[in-house]
Protein backbone atom coordinates (compact mmCIF):
# COMPACT_ATOMS: atom_id res chain seq x y z
CA UNK A 1 0.00 0.00 0.00
CA UNK A 2 1.40 3.39 -0.81
CA UNK A 3 1.48 6.26 1.44
CA UNK A 4 -0.18 9.87 0.57
CA UNK A 5 2.99 11.30 -0.12
CA UNK A 6 3.95 8.38 -2.62
CA UNK A 7 0.41 8.36 -4.13
CA UNK A 8 1.25 12.35 -5.18
CA UNK A 9 4.40 11.80 -6.32
CA UNK A 10 3.49 8.87 -8.55
CA UNK A 11 0.22 10.76 -9.79
CA UNK A 12 2.86 14.44 -10.76
CA UNK A 13 5.41 11.92 -12.24
CA UNK A 14 2.76 10.59 -14.75
CA UNK A 15 1.01 13.95 -15.67
CA UNK A 16 4.31 15.27 -16.08
CA UNK A 17 5.55 12.50 -17.89
CA UNK A 18 2.49 13.15 -20.63
CA UNK A 19 2.24 16.95 -19.95
CA UNK A 20 5.33 18.40 -19.46
CA UNK A 21 4.67 22.00 -19.75
CA UNK A 22 1.78 21.52 -17.69
CA UNK A 23 1.08 23.82 -14.47
CA UNK A 24 -0.25 21.40 -12.29
CA UNK A 25 -1.74 21.60 -8.35
CA UNK A 26 -2.45 18.49 -6.81
CA UNK A 27 -4.58 18.31 -3.12
CA UNK A 28 -5.25 14.90 -1.73
CA UNK A 29 -8.13 15.39 0.01
CA UNK A 30 -8.15 11.86 1.34
CA UNK A 31 -8.79 12.95 4.87
CA UNK A 32 -11.76 14.42 4.24
CA UNK A 33 -12.83 11.20 3.09
CA UNK A 34 -11.80 8.71 5.77
CA UNK A 35 -14.49 5.39 6.25
CA UNK A 36 -15.14 6.02 2.78
CA UNK A 37 -14.50 2.86 0.71
CA UNK A 38 -11.40 3.85 -1.18
CA UNK A 39 -10.06 5.33 1.81
CA UNK A 40 -10.10 1.56 3.37
CA UNK A 41 -8.93 0.33 0.16
CA UNK A 42 -5.62 2.72 0.41
CA UNK A 43 -6.24 4.49 -2.28
CA UNK A 44 -6.64 8.36 -2.27
CA UNK A 45 -9.17 11.05 -3.31
CA UNK A 46 -7.14 13.77 -5.42
CA UNK A 47 -7.73 17.66 -6.74
CA UNK A 48 -6.28 17.97 -10.13
CA UNK A 49 -5.54 21.88 -11.41
CA UNK A 50 -3.94 21.68 -14.74
CA UNK A 51 -3.03 23.71 -17.43
CA UNK A 52 -1.82 23.05 -20.57
CA UNK A 53 -1.55 24.53 -24.16
CA UNK A 54 -2.01 20.84 -25.01
CA UNK A 55 -5.88 21.31 -23.83
CA UNK A 56 -6.16 24.26 -26.18
CA UNK A 57 -9.33 23.51 -28.37
CA UNK A 58 -10.39 20.50 -26.61
CA UNK A 59 -13.71 20.33 -24.88
CA UNK A 60 -13.95 19.84 -21.04
CA UNK A 61 -14.88 16.26 -21.58
CA UNK A 62 -11.62 15.55 -23.82
CA UNK A 63 -9.43 17.08 -21.62
CA UNK A 64 -10.54 14.89 -18.75
CA UNK A 65 -9.94 11.82 -21.17
CA UNK A 66 -6.52 12.69 -21.42
CA UNK A 67 -5.70 13.31 -17.77
CA UNK A 68 -7.58 9.95 -17.40
CA UNK A 69 -5.43 8.21 -19.85
CA UNK A 70 -2.31 9.69 -18.21
CA UNK A 71 -2.96 8.07 -14.82
CA UNK A 72 -4.82 5.13 -16.15
CA UNK A 73 -2.30 2.53 -14.63
CA UNK A 74 -2.44 4.71 -11.23
CA UNK A 75 -6.35 4.36 -11.39
CA UNK A 76 -6.57 0.98 -10.09
CA UNK A 77 -3.45 1.08 -7.66
CA UNK A 78 -3.65 4.48 -5.91
CA UNK A 79 -6.51 7.10 -6.93
CA UNK A 80 -10.02 5.99 -5.48
CA UNK A 81 -11.48 9.91 -6.67
CA UNK A 82 -10.40 13.03 -8.89
CA UNK A 83 -11.26 15.87 -8.89
CA UNK A 84 -10.19 17.75 -12.28
CA UNK A 85 -10.15 21.38 -13.31
CA UNK A 86 -8.15 20.93 -16.92
CA UNK A 87 -7.91 24.15 -18.70
CA UNK A 88 -6.14 25.88 -22.06
CA UNK A 89 -3.47 29.03 -21.05
CA UNK A 90 -5.78 32.07 -21.78
CA UNK A 91 -3.74 33.95 -24.69
CA UNK A 92 -4.24 37.64 -24.57
CA UNK A 93 -5.64 39.25 -27.68
CA UNK A 94 -3.16 40.90 -29.92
Amino acid sequence: MSSAADRSTKILTALRQAFPTAELALSDESHLHRGHAGAREGKGHFRLSITTPEFAGLAPLARHRRVFAALEALMASDIHALSIDARAPVVPDA
